[in-house]
């Protein structure tokens, strides 16, 4: 979650009490917990919000019970358009365990998962690092071969972000990141953004008929707009368009989405009417898949 009701954690003057107020709207919404997204952005740049995110869980009781953590998205990733998505190519840089461990001394403790691409660490030296320190490691934003796929998974790797999208609208008809991490989805936990916009339901329900239930986990990949409606926001310093679709994109830009403004309650209704999931599939998507995710470490 990048963001929720107004308040984005990616902003550079994301307050303490910024954070407490996004917790109030969750809650409000039925949210019983949520990881804070951080994005790809200039290293000093990331500490600060993770360090803001990290002070708001020590100072604020109720951002303890909303945010059981956070997720670090980059800079580790894919700097080919398409592939890099909404994030900074200029701040996207190769992956390095001294720039891991700034930000994981930022966050203070409550990195949970870490998206990054498995051809951006060719040894899976930093894959190892954070597995071995018992953080989720995801595969994102990334056209990693099976060869590097696997070669990460042998490291500790054992998700995939958002599958379907953080990749160009043109790849190839077979040879391509979808089709390769269906193929090891028995071995992988995928998630999917739900909101129908980032991946349309047929197209859903096409790869849970692939994947099964088990190792599937449906998420937001909200920001600042959710649950706000159609409008005009600021985003880590840039405007976003949200329109009445509830699609999210950068000015003049037609090609990808920036995040989503999807609210859960939003998605979990969508589930259910236009995929035909009932209430316990819905909850094993959005709440036991990715309780047991975070907690296989505890």
């Amino acid at each position: 979650m990048n963001g929720y009701a107004g308040i984005d954690f990616n902003s550079p003057y994301l307050t303490v009490e910024e954070v407490h107020r996004a917790c109030e709207a969750l809650q409000r919404d039925g949210a019983e917990a949520v990881l804070a997204t951080v994005i790809t952005d200039h290293q000093d740049a990331m500490v600060t919000r993770l360090k803001t995110i990290a002070t708001a869980h020590r100072v604020d009781s109720l951002v303890r019970e909303i945010i059981h953590g956070i997720h670090i998205e980059g800079p580790f990733i894919n700097e080919t358009p398409g592939f890099v998505g909404a994030h900074p190519i200029a701040a996207v840089r190769p992956a390095e365990i001294g720039i891991m461990q700034s930000l994981l001394d930022a966050a203070a403790g409550l990195t949970r998962i870490v998206t990054l691409a498995p051809e951006r660490d060719p040894a899976a030296a930093v894959t190892r690092f954070l597995s071995d320190q018992q953080i989720v490691v995801s595969a994102g934003h990334c056209d990693a071969s099976l060869d590097q796929l696997r070669r990460a998974m042998d490291s500790g790797l054992s998700m995939f972000t958002h599958l379907g999208n953080g990749c160009p609208e043109t790849m190839h008809r077979h040879d391509n990141i979808v089709q390769r991490v269906l193929s090891l989805s028995k071995q992988l936990t995928i998630s999917f953004i739900g909101d129908g916009v980032h991946v349309p339901y047929f197209a859903l329900r096409n790869y849970l008929d692939r994947t099964g239930l088990d190792r599937v986990i449906i998420v937001t990949d909200a920001i600042l707009a959710a649950g706000l409606g159609a409008g005009e926001y600021q985003m880590a310093g840039r405007t976003i368009l949200v329109d009445e679709a509830g699609v999210t994109r950068y000015p003049g830009n037609n090609t990808h989405f920036v995040g989503s403004a999807a609210t859960m309650p939003m998605i979990a209704r969508q589930l259910e009417q236009d995929l035909g999931l009932n209430e316990q599939e819905i909850r094993q998507l959005i709440c036991d898949n990715p309780r047991r995710l975070l907690n296989q470490f505890r």
